[in-house]
């Protein structure tokens, strides 16, 4: 499945080194570091939830996201499949579920409970493979997934250039809040792989002193 690829996640001694690595190459990015506290990415380790709380999030506020969130467990406590699958459209829509999310989050269900996906075989699947795999539920585009990687298997180099946060966070401590394109993204963050996942939560930080979370 890994095609020569080494499939590695971001335990305490990978971050460690990726901060060191990260200040050694980058100034503005050894400052975030120094700046950003103690508080590192954390793995809520359960897929469907991290894939469900992304769906919930898509295009609204991390404020937003969280509060919906909040009224979405009060329908299904577990946030299981099997939950999902079974409550009804207006009970989801009653939480703040735009119709389209309802939608997507019964999709997900679907895919999760009839097993259409490899979620079994994520972890040892490279990063790509696993976008493929996760982009034929509806409402799961590469920025969902690529969200998934981070926040669930923490993958150490995913480079979301969709991502608004990461965009305004580039623009804010490298083009003095000019406006910026992805080759802009591109640029900077070639000096920042193996470990673009760290350098993005790192600026995601320094727009919210609030840990991004999935």
């Amino acid at each position: 499945m890994t095609d020569g690829q080494t499939i590695s996640m971001l335990d305490e001694g990978c971050w460690d080194r990726a901060c060191a690595e990260l200040g050694m190459r980058d100034p503005i990015m050894q400052k975030l570091i120094a700046t950003s506290g103690k508080d590192r990415l954390q793995t809520r380790g359960e897929p469907f939830q991290t894939l469900a709380r992304s769906i919930v999030g898509q295009q609204i506020s991390v404020k937003a996201a969280d509060s919906i969130w909040k009224r979405f467990l009060l329908v299904c406590p577990a946030s299981s499949p099997e939950e999902i699958m079974t409550a009804s459209a207006e009970m989801l829509s009653a939480a703040g579920l735009s119709r389209r999310k309802v939608e997507y989050l019964k999709d997900l269900a679907f895919h999760f409970v009839e097993r259409k996906i490899q979620a079994d075989q994520w972890p040892d699947m490279p990063d790509e493979e696993i976008i493929a795999d996760l982009t034929q539920v509806r409402g799961i585009g590469r920025w969902t997934a690529e969200m998934f990687l981070i926040f669930n298997l923490m993958r150490p180099n995913v480079l979301p250039l969709d991502d608004v946060g990461l965009l305004k966070g580039i623009s804010m401590s490298y083009f003095s809040g000019k406006d910026i394109g992805k080759k802009d993204v591109q640029e900077i963050a070639g000096k920042w792989e193996p470990w673009c996942t760290v350098a993005t939560w790192y600026l995601w930080r320094s727009l919210t002193p609030l840990p991004v979370e999935y």
